[in-house]
């Protein structure tokens, strides 16, 4: 499974590049007019998006960024840690709140900050310094990944389905789940499974999970 991971993963940096398109991409989804509901999945999506991206950056790639040099990553963390407040004031307010909106847009426009910061500065950096451990390190934030995202498949799922309502999209919410699902199963220390017991044991979650998708689209319709 180790040897698939590394093999299907991207290198460290792409993987950043990637986080930082999902997140920019959802919250130009955004908009002051959105119902209450959608508005609440979306900044779900962005939280816990950027919350699994910090903890994979200060786990895995931050510390191999100090060991070549200490000072690479010293303005990285808190700005982490600013974007962790406002996530969690996001967290406790109504998107009807007159001020749920404009947090958003603070946190926004730190996460722009930040982003610009990494992709122009750090990662250049790391693909200079760390150009032969990059592929080694995205295949570990992959495992680390699929560990911190698998507990919360079914609120990512329907946090998907509600913030990009249609059939198309609920479809796509259930294989995100179901690729979740199994990565909970590839990440417990047990022995390997054959495909067909894999299977056996991913089949009834998957079942449950298309027809939680099916009544959340027909409700929103």
């Amino acid at each position: 499974m180790k040897n698939m991971i590394a093999s299907l993963s991207p290198s460290a940096t792409k993987m950043i590049r990637m986080d930082h398109t999902h997140v920019l991409a959802t919250f130009h989804k955004y908009r002051v007019d959105t119902p209450p509901e959608q508005k609440r999945a979306l900044v779900n999506t962005i939280c816990l998006a950027l919350e699994i991206h910090a903890q994979l950056e200060e786990e895995i790639f931050y510390p191999a960024m100090r060991s070549v040099d200490p000072d690479l990553v010293d303005k990285s963390v808190p700005e982490h840690n600013e974007m962790r407040r406002l996530i969690g004031i996001l967290r406790d307010k109504s998107p009807g709140d007159p001020s749920y909106d404009r947090t958003l847009m603070e946190l926004m426009r730190d996460v722009i900050r930040h982003v610009a910061d990494e992709e122009t500065m750090l990662l250049p950096d790391a693909e200079r310094v760390l150009a032969d451990r990059l592929d080694e390190l995205g295949a570990r934030m992959t495992r680390r990944r699929m560990q911190l995202a698998a507990p919360r498949a079914g609120e990512i799922a329907l946090n998907t389905v509600r913030a990009f309502p249609g059939a198309m999209l609920a479809i796509g919410g259930v294989l995100i789940l179901g690729a979740f699902v199994a990565a909970r199963a590839f990440t417990r220390p047990e022995p390997a499974l054959s495909a067909t017991a894999l299977r056996r044991r991913l089949l009834p979650p998957a079942r449950r999970v298309k027809a939680l998708a099916h009544r959340t689209a027909r409700a929103m319709t």
